[in-house]
Formats: structure tokens, sequence, C-alpha cells
């Protein structure tokens, strides 16, 4: 029988479970919620979801391993370290701590385990599946609860001495900002993500006087999704809280070029969705961020995978790969 992968996308909202096989097809998918205060209790969620999984494709082949995509997590120890959106990730004070979940994963399932940061589970899917296929140098960025990277240089992912290379979602855009998740202020996360973007339309409504159909919304409870809706309607504070947006997220891509001059940038998550009202405005910001030797050269590329594969995808690859890309 062949032999199969299960690849786990970690979120803070949900964890996206799929059966693949090497080819990458995906036999059978399951999400379970991340939204668990205990870490006891999400492990034993997740790992009844895997044997789940197992027990559906067993007339279709053999599952062999595990491959998981999360925050934080770190590929030489198989941790998830201090991850700020993770709610059972946090130690008995309250505040986000060091989780070994490969190797607890490992004795709840019997199955090997790898791990590695879900942005870069997410670039290795896109580059072997996805429209980054043959590219050896870009970078991706999930737009989503928060913004994830993954660095792709000569073909292989940069994981720096420590395992955690590529936190652009944590580079500071703003001094002085908004307070993140992770301790600092002004990351990136908190302009370009779901939850930046719903801070944004708080900031706007009480700042400008203007209708506008979010004022219909409790301030507290606004999605970036009540935002794209009331954009598709015309809503011209919608817009500009997407343009804003669009602005920031594109003078941070200019700054990403500068470092790691890639071929592409390619965008995945959520947010991607909304890019009608954000694309022009951070193509612009970037070209202006940009040094002439780059100007015109960068491609902007959009995941042409189904929203929870890439990550899927890519985690299960380091099943069959675990020391490539």
């Amino acid at each position: 029988m062949q032999r199969l992968a299960i690849g786990i996308d970690i979120g803070g909202q949900s964890s996206k479970c799929g059966v693949v096989t090497e080819d990458g097809t995906i036999l059978y998918q399951s999400v379970v919620t991340s939204l668990i205060d205990n870490f006891d209790e999400y492990l034993e969620l997740l790992a009844g979801t895997v044997k789940d999984l197992v027990r559906k494709t067993a007339d279709r082949g053999v599952a062999v391993g595990i491959g998981i995509g999360a925050p934080n997590a770190n590929r030489l120890d198989g941790t998830i370290r201090y991850a700020p959106n993770l709610r059972w990730a946090r130690g008995a004070d309250g505040k986000p701590g060091v989780v070994y979940l490969a190797d607890r994963l490992k004795e709840a399932t019997g199955l090997h385990v790898r791990i590695t940061n879900d942005a870069n589970a997410a670039a290795r899917g896109e580059r072997t599946y996805g429209v980054a296929r043959g590219i050896d140098d870009f970078i991706m960025i999930t737009l989503g609860t928060g913004v994830g990277s993954g660095i792709i240089s000569h073909g292989r992912l940069v994981y720096g001495h420590d395992g955690f290379a590529g936190e652009l979602g944590h580079v500071c855009v703003e001094q002085g900002g908004r307070q993140c998740n992770c301790g600092l202020k002004g990351c990136l996360e908190t302009y370009a993500s779901a939850m930046g973007v719903a801070r944004t339309a708080r900031e706007f409504l009480q700042k400008d006087g203007r209708e506008s159909l979010l004022r219909k919304l409790d301030p507290d409870k606004i999605s970036s999704k009540d935002i794209y809706d009331a954009a598709v309607q015309g809503d011209a504070m919608a817009k500009e809280i997407f343009a804003y947006t669009g602005r920031i997220l594109g003078r941070a891509m200019g700054d990403f070029v500068k470092f790691s001059s890639p071929k592409a940038i390619v965008l995945f998550g959520g947010l991607t969705k909304s890019r009608q009202f954000f694309h022009d405005e951070m193509v612009k910001a970037m070209d202006d961020n940009l040094m002439q030797i780059w100007k015109g050269k960068i491609q902007i590329l959009y995941s042409s995978l189904k929203e929870s594969d890439a990550a899927i995808l890519g985690a299960s690859s380091m099943v069959w790969s675990p020391d490539e890309v």
C-alpha cells in the first residue's frame, strides 16, 4: 500500500489536518478548534483527530508520519516557543511559554512528528505545488490572524542558527506604535493581519466623523470580514482602511526585498481575499520604498492553493523530505 503523511496547519483560531499522498493529493481533511486554554486538552483533541484520519484512510494507504506547521515552531527541538496567539501554549502564569508538541504528539499517536513554523510550511507547499513552483528565491507572507513569513533563498528555507529566522511579522513598522502580543510595539502584525485591520477600523471610527456602514456594528466585535463586506458595498471608510493597510504592508515588503533580493513575494491567507482593496496601494508603497536596482523586478504573487492546502501540503512534505525545502 502507498505511504501517507498527516499534514497539520495550526492557527490561532483553528487547526486544519489532512491526509496526504506522496504526490500531493489530499485524501481527507478535518478541522478542530485551537481555542482551548489547556495544552493537555488540546493535545487530546489533536491526537484523536489524527487517529480518526488514519482510520478513515486505512484502505488508501499507511500513515508513516506527521508534519506540523505552527506559529513559533522550532524544527530543531520540536517545540513551540512563546507563541502569543495560541491560548493552549501558555504557562500557569498566563504568559506564552514553551510546549514540547512534537514529542507529546508522537507519544499520543505512535507516529514520528516533525514541526516547523507555519509560514515555512506554507512556503514549502507553495514551492512544491503552487505559484512558486520552481522559484528558488522568494518570500512567503501569510496574512491571517497574525502575519507569518517563510524565506526561501537558493532553494532552501532560511532557518538561522536557532530555527527562528524570518519573523517578518514582528518587524517594527511604526516606532512606539500598537502593542503586539509578542511584547513589542509597532509590529507589522498589529497592522497587516486580520486583527490589525479590525484595530485600524476602530481607530478610524473614533477619529473620522464621516458616515460608514461600520458604525452600525459593535466596534469591539468588528472583524476584517465585516470591513470587507462594507468595502464591497462601496463604503468609503472601509476602502480607506484597506488602502491604509496596503501602504503599511507595501513599505515593509520594500524593506524585505533589500535583505534577501527575492524574485517574488507570495501572499497567502484569509486577508488576501480583500486584495482588490489593498493591492494597488501595497504595490505602489513597495515600489516607492525600493532602490532603483530592484524596481520592476519583484513579482507579487497570490497563492494558487486553497486557503488550507498550502500549509497542510508543506507540513506533510516534511515527512518525505525533512531536510529539504
